[in-house]
């Protein structure tokens, strides 16, 4: 079954949701950026972030500096933002 992109209605929607998040510029993707006490914490986040994203079956793209984790998520199979990427946000937030 094809994954869809999310409608404008259904991203604006979403975002209401997470908070946190914001819409990438190009209103293809979300994302949000996270701070830790050190670079341990961070890495202990990805790890968890990691074994989730495996769970959901759907990757972030994502960018780390010591105690900071950028993370953004998109579907390409859909062509932008899906359903998918907003279940994996919640799971995401769900973790702190």
């Amino acid at each position: 079954m094809a994954v869809m992109e999310l409608t404008q209605e259904d991203r604006e929607v979403a975002l209401t949701a997470l908070k946190r998040w914001s819409m990438r510029d190009d209103e293809k993707a979300i994302q949000r950026k996270f701070e830790f006490a050190d670079f341990s914490e961070a890495w202990g986040f990805m790890s968890r972030v990691a074994m989730l994203a495996e769970k959901h079956d759907h990757h972030p793209e994502w960018f780390n500096v010591y105690n900071t984790v950028e993370i953004t998520l998109t579907t390409h199979d859909a062509g932008g933002l899906s359903q998918r990427d907003v279940k994996l946000a919640k799971s995401i937030d769900a973790l702190l």
